[in-house]
């Protein structure tokens, strides 16, 4: 299939004009629900400043997990979302509440932990396996459980391991990825994050990695549009060309680079899926 990014540029091009003559200006915040990862790696700052300079438009953030993400499309509270949890995306579009879901960007999720590793997870292929054990040790472990995207993937290990962690040893922060990950330090816990978020805070904590590279740790970012036929008050044109923006060579260029000069590594890696995405991916 031939590349479609000459004409999506060619469309965000269009857009930016639109927005730029239209009341869809400076005077209408666009409002971006999506999770902790991308406002704690500090991928949105290099961004979000750009993406205003082009459209002239003030984009809103509004940082929470997935799970609450996708929520504040079911309820209109939001005009695009750009979100990790690809089951309940696709849930999201299959219910019309979300529309032209694209992939942009992926890492992985990393199993962390103190380094002296006292359930003995390091090196351990599945992270399943290392969840198995770190439960079967009684080793603490710290949970978002706020229905993120991370939270999300955790409970598919969990259950994968026929496992259901409660007790002392597993704590719910209720919390953000980087403030989970502050806890988990804290408490000499293991914890579940997306690799971005781990390595912008790595140094402020005394966590090392332990589990890496395992398919089901694959970490997928996709951008949606809240469905204007539900909502015709949302913001129609700004969420198509913040959506388009992302996948754009300059957004791209950013993407790709981010990371690189203070972790010797990107923090994110590009998708080649330009498509919308209404049932799969």
């Amino acid at each position: 299939m031939p590349s479609q990014r000459p004409a999506l540029l060619a469309l965000f091009g269009s857009l930016v004009l639109l927005l730029a003559c239209s009341g869809a200006g400076p005077d209408r915040d666009l409002i971006l629900a999506t999770t902790t990862s991308t406002q704690d790696s500090g991928l949105l700052d290099a961004l979000v400043p750009v993406f205003e300079e082009r459209t002239a438009l003030r984009l809103k953030t509004i940082a929470v997990g997935t799970g609450e993400a996708l929520a504040m499309a079911r309820r209109g509270d939001a005009d695009v979302v750009l979100a990790h949890a690809p089951a309940l995306e696709r849930e999201s579009v299959g219910s019309g509440f979300t529309v032209n879901r694209r992939r942009v960007m992926h890492n992985d999720f990393v199993i962390v932990g103190p380094a002296a590793d006292p359930a003995r997870i390091h090196g351990v292929s599945e992270g399943a396996e290392a969840l198995a054990r770190i439960a079967a040790a009684g080793s603490a472990f710290a949970s978002r459980g706020d229905r993120s995207g991370p939270h999300f993937r955790e409970q598919q290990l969990w259950q994968a391991a026929g496992i259901e962690p409660a007790g002392d040893w597993y704590l719910e922060t209720g919390q953000g990825m980087g403030a989970t990950l502050l806890v988990a330090s804290q408490r000499g816990a293991y914890t579940l994050s997306d690799r971005g978020t781990y390595l912008a805070l790595r140094e402020r904590t005394e966590l090392v990695s332990h589990i890496e590279g395992d398919p089901p740790l694959l970490n997928v970012y996709s951008v949606m549009e809240v469905n204007p036929e539900r909502f015709p008050a949302v913001n129609r044109e700004g969420a198509r060309a913040f959506s388009d923006f992302l996948l754009s060579d300059e957004a791209r260029t950013i993407i790709e680079s981010f990371g690189t000069g203070r972790f010797g590594e990107p923090l994110f890696f590009l998708e080649d899926d330009e498509a919308g995405l209404a049932v799969g991916g």
